[in-house]
């Protein structure tokens, strides 16, 4: 920074006005295409953020470069705005161009940027957009403040959410009675009919259809063993439920992203010998929806070693209605070993047939 203004040198040679002529404009699209450019500017922002609280823009920071940052933003305009506010920066800086040239150059620049395979110009899927055409610079800068602080509240909320409450004597005492009086109450409003059964020992990952709020009680409630469910986090900011998910080690995800910090901790279940459920749908009535099922706990079982336990439920859950459960055999993806992407979604289609074939079940 100098004089308040932000300065960029290259080889100690300010290039703070060089790099916004249209000589640049015009080849920098072509050059970002480059494979071998793009990874090397990637690894060099990452290193530049190591270890710091750092705010870094670019069309393919929040997707390629930093895809698990905090907060992510995606800022646009419609072209005219930002060809309008390009033509007065250059006239300002005594740049020679008409309005028409910056905006064919932005609309170039943006079809080339879309379409390149390597770093495409896209809004990542869980960044927050704000659209600047009708705002000035502080009240984009105020909005973008307003999201951070949110952002921080959240962060902190979700430290208590994924503290992980150390398994004690009474824990599991309130534990086992809790899952007692719950499992009684299910009884009297439910008929529960299940076929099959989760093995005594070993690691295992269920994985069900879901229905309702309260299928996820059915295979918790009724079984011996303990299963560790992945729940949205969104569960956890509700007092009793928060209270409830940490008594039973529900597994808190946030949706809609890569969560490494309860992959990490569902990775540590399986290797510990523990059995995890999941949803893939992602959401109730998902396969109604033909919602796109996720590949997370196929992904889990291949590089782990953990067989998948297909589950099928069925039942309309209204009050004293039967409740079908449905446990299959459990499928051994050992085959599927790899990391090939076409490999995980064959062995994810498989699985969800089968859970499919087993709501069909009525014993």
């Amino acid at each position: 920074m100098k004089n308040g203004k932000l300065n960029i040198y290259l080889n100690e040679e300010n290039v703070t006005e060089k790099i916004r002529t249209k000589e640049v404009d015009n080849i920098v699209g072509k050059i970002s295409k480059i494979k071998e450019v793009r990874e090397k500017l990637v690894d060099f922002q990452r290193k530049l953020a190591e270890g710091k609280d750092v705010i870094m823009e670019g069309r393919d920071i929040t997707t390629v470069v930093f895809p698990r940052a905090d907060v992510k933003i995606y800022l646009d305009a419609s072209g005219e705005e930002r060809a309008n506010r390009r033509y007065k920066q250059n006239k300002e800086k005594g740049i020679d161009c008409t309005y028409e040239e910056v905006l064919k150059n932005i609309q170039e620049r943006d079809k080339i940027d879309s379409e390149r395979e390597i770093g495409a110009l896209k809004k990542a899927d869980d960044a927050i957009l704000i659209d600047t055409t009708k705002m000035n610079i502080n009240q984009v800068v105020k909005e973008i403040s307003k999201i951070i602080e949110k952002e921080k509240k959240s962060q902190e909320l979700l430290k208590k959410i994924y503290s992980v409450r150390p398994e004690t004597k009474w824990k599991k005492f309130v534990r086992t009675c809790t899952k007692g009086f719950l499992r009684g109450i299910y009884k009297i409003c439910f008929r529960v009919k299940e076929t099959g059964k989760v093995p005594d020992e070993g690691a295992y990952i269920i994985c069900a259809n879901h229905i309702n709020y309260l299928d996820a009680a059915a295979i918790v409630l009724f079984n011996k063993r303990m299963i560790n469910f992945v729940g949205k986090e969104d569960l956890f900011r509700f007092r009793i439920l928060n209270w409830l998910a940490h008594l039973f080690d529900i597994i808190p995800i946030k949706r809609n992203m890569q969560d490494m910090e309860a992959m990490k901790r569902c990775m540590k279940l399986l290797k510990s010998g523990g059995v995890l459920g999941i949803f893939p749908e992602g959401t109730r009535k998902g396969m109604a929806k033909n919602v796109k099922v996720k590949n997370g706990a196929v992904f889990m079982a291949i590089k782990t070693g953990v067989p998948i336990i297909p589950v099928g439920i069925h039942g309309t859950f209204k009050p004293f209605s039967k409740v079908y459960v449905n446990y299959g055999e459990p499928i051994d993806l050992s085959k599927y070993k790899g990391e090939d992407k076409e490999k995980i979604d064959e062995a994810t289609s498989m699985v969800m047939e089968e859970i499919v074939r087993l709501t069909k079940i009525e014993n």
